[in-house]
C-alpha cells in the first residue's frame, strides 16, 4: 500500500491583489485576490475549493485570455491533432506551441499559474528550478548555444471552457509536463523533469540540486536491499544513455517489469520503494496524487537498478508497476546530469480515460 505524504516544502500564500496587467475578466485558481473577486466567464472565481479539472480550465483560459491573436494562433492546436499533442521532447529542440520568450509579462505568468496549478507546491519548486538552470548551463558553455529561462512553450489542444475533451502541454529543456482533461477527468501523464546540472555545488555543500530527493530515495532503497534482493534488482553494470522510453510518443508495450518486485523485498524494503513512488506521484495535486496511488494499491511493483552505486557515478533505475513507469538516469556529464520521467503507458496523454469516454459514448 502507498503511503502518501501530507506534508509539502512550501506552502501556497494569497495573492495579495489584482495584476493591472492580467485581464480582468479571468481570475488564477487559487486564493482569491481581496474584494472584489474578479469572474471567470463561466460564473466562478478560481477558488481552491474547486477539481483539479476546474482549476485548469479555468488557468487555461486565463492563459489564452493573456494571449493577442497571433500568439494564440501559434499556442492552439486542434486536440485530434495527435503530432503535436502526443508529443515529449526534453531536449532544446523546435516543437508545438508558442514560446514564453515572445509574450509579454501578463502572458508569461499566466502560464506559470497554468504549471502551477498542475503541480504541487515541491514539484512547482522542481519545475523552476530546472528552468532557471539554463541560465546556469548557458554560463557553463560560454553562452555559445545562447540558452535562456524564457526558452519554454506552452500548447493548449482544444477549447479549454467549451470542449469536453482538451488538453495542454508547458515543455522545454528537461521539462515536458502534459496534461489531458475529459469532463472533469484529468489523465497528468507524461512527465518529465531533468537537471544540467543536477548538482551546483560549493565546497562540497549543495547550492542546488532539484532532483535529489529522486537520487538519494533510490539509491537509499537498493542499500536496504539484501544480498538476494540486490541480485534480482541490479538488472547491469552500466548504466544505459538514457531513460529507455526516451521522446517516444507511445511507449513501447508490453514493456517486460525488470528487477525486484515488491514481494519479494522486506517490510523495510516494501517501505521505501512505496516512498520513492510516493516521490512521484506526489509531483502532482493532492488530488491526482491519491487517485493514482488508490489505483496502484495492491498491484505489483518492480524496481530495478544499472549501474554502480556509489554517488558521483553513472546510474539509472526503473519503477514498474499497473500501467506506470518511472525511470530515472544520471548517465551524461559525470553523473551530473539527470532524468527522471512518470509514464503511464496505456494513459498516457489521456489514453485511458478517451478510450472509456468512447466506450460510453457507443
Amino acid at each position: 500500500m502507498l503511503a502518501l505524504r501530507t506534508s509539502h516544502l512550501i506552502t501556497a500564500e494569497p495573492l495579495r491583489g489584482p495584476d493591472p496587467g492580467v485581464p480582468t475578466t479571468f481570475t488564477f485558481p487559487g486564493p482569491c485576490p481581496p474584494p472584489p473577486c474578479r469572474p471567470m466567464p463561466n460564473g466562478y472565481t478560481g477558488t481552491v475549493d474547486e477539481s483539479i479539472s476546474q482549476q485548469l480550465r479555468a488557468a487555461a483560459g486565463a492563459l489564452l485570455a493573456a494571449l493577442d491573436e497571433p500568439e494564440r494562433a501559434r499556442a492552439t492546436h486542434r486536440f485530434d491533432d495527435l503530432g503535436a499533442r502526443r508529443w515529449i521532447e526534453y531536449r532544446p529542440r523546435p516543437r508545438p506551441g508558442v514560446c514564453l520568450a515572445d509574450l509579454r509579462r501578463a502572458a508569461r505568468k499566466a502560464t506559470h499559474r497554468l504549471l502551477a496549478s498542475a503541480l504541487s507546491p515541491s514539484a512547482y519548486a522542481q519545475a523552476v528550478a530546472i528552468i532557471g538552470l539554463e541560465e546556469i548551463l548557458d554560463r557553463a558553455e560560454g553562452g555559445h548555444r545562447d540558452r535562456h529561462s524564457d526558452d519554454y512553450w506552452v500548447a493548449v489542444f482544444g477549447d479549454p471552457i467549451r470542449d469536453e475533451a482538451w488538453g495542454w502541454r508547458v515543455e522545454g529543456h528537461h521539462l515536458s509536463i502534459s496534461m489531458t482533461i475529459v469532463a472533469d477527468q484529468v489523465s497528468p501523464a507524461p512527465i518529465f523533469f531533468g537537471a544540467n546540472p543536477a548538482a551546483v555545488r560549493w565546497a562540497g555543500r549543495p547550492i542546488t540540486r532539484p532532483l535529489g530527493p529522486e537520487e538519494d530515495l533510490g539509491r537509499a532503497l537498493l542499500d536496504t536491499l539484501s544480498p538476494r534482493a540486490r541480485a534480482m534488482a541490479v538488472i547491469a553494470e552500466a548504466a544505459p544513455t538514457d531513460i529507455i522510453s526516451a521522446t517516444r510518443p507511445h511507449v513501447d508495450t508490453p514493456m517486460a517489469p525488470l528487477g525486484v518486485s515488491a514481494d519479494q523485498l522486506s517490510p523495510t524494503g516494501r517501505s521505501m520503494l512505496d516512498q520513492l513512488v510516493a516521490l512521484y506521484l506526489e509531483r502532482f495535486p493532492p488530488e491526482l496524487a491519491d487517485r493514482e496511488a488508490r489505483r496502484l494499491a495492491g498491484s505489483p511493483v518492480h524496481f530495478a537498478w544499472a549501474g554502480p552505486s556509489w554517488p558521483g557515478q553513472r546510474h539509472y533505475y526503473r519503477v514498474q508497476g499497473d500501467d506506470l513507469l518511472i525511470e530515472y538516469d544520471n548517465t551524461a556529464d559525470d553523473g551530473n546530469h539527470a532524468h527522471t520521467v512518470l509514464r503511464r503507458p496505456s494513459g498516457d496523454f489521456g489514453g485511458d480515460l478517451l478510450a472509456a469516454h468512447h466506450r460510453s459514448a457507443h
